[in-house]
C-alpha cells in the first residue's frame, strides 16, 4: 500500500513490540502499564495527520488504550505475529462492515458460514480464531501446502485457491448460502472468487486493499473497504481510497474490543502465528519489504528486532 504513495519525512511501519521506557502523564495516571512493562500493537503510518507515527524506529509513540500487555508465555519476538494491525482491521471489518453474529466471547447463537479468503496470512490466521470464537464455521483459502496450518487454527473447510472450481466448490459447501467474505488482497482474482462463492441471495464482501469497483457487479452484495487505522475513532489522512474520516463511535468501541481481545490472548484463546526474524535492524526491515514484494512469505509473519533482544 504504501509504494502507492510514497511520503518522504514520515514515519513508516505498523505493528511492534517492546518495552516500556517512558510514560506521559495521562499514561500514567490510567496505571494500565508502568515502566518496564512489555507491550505489543500498533501505530499508524505513513500518516500526515500525525508525522511521529510510525514502528520502523528504535522508540514509538502510541496510546495505552490501544496497546496490549505481551504474555509471560510469549517473547518479544513473537508477540507481533498476533499483529496490532490485524487485530484493529478485524474489529472493524468482521463487526462493523461484514457484521457478523455474536462477539468474541458470546458466541452466536445460530452460526454461520465465514469465508476468509487467504487464511494462512499472518491476518487470515488470526481471523479464522476470531470467527471461530463468534461461533461460526470458517471456510476458507490457501495453498495446498498450508492446509495443515489453518486447519491447526481451526479452519473448518479449506480450500485450494488455485483450484479452477475453488468458487464452485465452495458453494457446493455451503449449499449456495454463503453471506459472508472477507478478502485482504482484493486482488481482481480474488474478489471475483469471493463474489462467486457468496450464495444466490448475496451478503457481505469486506475487502482490505482498494479494489475494483466495477467488479462488483451483483447488486445483491454489499462491498466495503475497511482500513484498521480508523481504530483510533480520529481518521488518517491519505490520498483517496486509503484516507479515513473521523469515527469517533468506532474510537470509544475500540476501548472494550481491545480488552476484550488481551483477555482471551491472556487465556490462550488467540495465539501467535509462526514467526521468521529478520537481523540487521533498518537494513533487515528493507530486506522483509523485499521479500513481501516477491511473494516469498507464506504462513509466516516476518519479525525484526531493532535492538538485541535480551
Amino acid at each position: 500500500m504504501p509504494l502507492r504513495f510514497p511520503s518522504p519525512g514520515l514515519w513508516d511501519g505498523c505493528d511492534y513490540a517492546g518495552t516500556v521506557v517512558a510514560l506521559g502523564a495521562e499514561a500514567a495516571a490510567q496505571g494500565r502499564f508502568k515502566i518496564g512493562d512489555r507491550a505489543f500493537g500498533a501505530v499508524q503510518g505513513s500518516n500526515l495527520s500525525d508525522p511521529l507515527s510510525g514502528a520502523y524506529c528504535e522508540y514509538i509513540r502510541t496510546e495505552p488504550d490501544l496497546a496490549f500487555h505481551v504474555p509471560k508465555e510469549l517473547t518479544l519476538e513473537n508477540a507481533p505475529s498476533i499483529s496490532g494491525t490485524a487485530i484493529a482491521t478485524l474489529g472493524i471489518a468482521l463487526f462493523w462492515s461484514l457484521q457478523i453474529p455474536g462477539t468474541l466471547d458470546t458466541p452466536a447463537a445460530k452460526s454461520e458460514d465465514i469465508l476468509v479468503y487467504g487464511g494462512s496470512s499472518t491476518l487470515g490466521l488470526l481471523a479464522i480464531q476470531m470467527v471461530k470464537l463468534s461461533g461460526h464455521r470458517v471456510i476458507t483459502t490457501c495453498s495446498a501446502r498450508n492446509f495443515g496450518l489453518v486447519k491447526s487454527y481451526g479452519a473448518d473447510l479449506v480450500f485450494d485457491y488455485s483450484s479452477p472450481t475453488c468458487a464452485e466448490d465452495i458453494r457446493a459447501a455451503t449449499k449456495s448460502a454463503l453471506r459472508y467474505a472477507l478478502d485482504p488482497f482484493a486482488e481482481a482474482k480474488t474478489l471475483r472468487l469471493c463474489h462467486a462463492a457468496i450464495g444466490r441471495t448475496g451478503g457481505r464482501y469486506c475487502a482490505l486493499e482498494q479494489y475494483q469497483e466495477s467488479l462488483c457487479s451483483r447488486k445483491t452484495i454489499k462491498h466495503e473497504l475497511v482500513m484498521g487505522g480508523a481504530i483510533s475513532g480520529r481518521g488518517v489522512e491519505l490520498p483517496d481510497p486509503y484516507g479515513i474520516p473521523p469515527r469517533p463511535e468506532i474510537g470509544v468501541w475500540a476501548r472494550s474490543w481491545y480488552r476484550t481481545v488481551q483477555s482471551l490472548i491472556d487465556q490462550g484463546k488467540i495465539k501467535p502465528c509462526p514467526i521468521e526474524t529478520i537481523p540487521g535492524g533498518f537494513d533487515g526491515i528493507l530486506k522483509g519489504l523485499d521479500m513481501l514484494r516477491n511473494g516469498k512469505v507464506s504462513g509466516k509473519k516476518l519479525v525484526v528486532p531493532m535492538v538485541e533482544l535480551k
